[in-house]
């Protein structure tokens, strides 16, 4: 399984890169704080909207400690999307949040 650090992620947006992320947590733990222009999934949820997502696009997959986000990356990598966990989810998570 492809891993990222919430500080490599950080960087990333701060140079401007537009990434594909995915906060696979509950609808109330987003609505605590999220990574501005994330794409919300729940995980349960997951399965049934697979079909959203483009298999030739990356995605960076959250949650709030990289436990879920993490089996969300291994059922996506499985399905064939280029997906990459990024590990310690939102408690690892420095940058802004809205």
């Amino acid at each position: 399984m492809k891993e990222i650090t919430a500080k490599e992620v950080e960087q990333k947006i701060a140079n401007g890169e537009v990434l594909k992320i995915i906060d696979v947590r509950e609808v109330d733990e987003v609505a605590a704080g999220k990574i501005p222009s994330i794409i919300h999934i729940p995980l349960g949820l997951l399965e049934f909207r697979m079909n959203e997502l483009s298999k030739t696009e990356p995605y960076i997959m959250v949650c709030r400690s990289g436990g879920r986000s993490g089996r969300a990356t291994q059922f996506l990598a499985d399905q064939g999307f280029d997906v990459t966990n990024m590990t310690g989810g939102m408690l690892a998570w420095e940058g802004k949040v809205r």
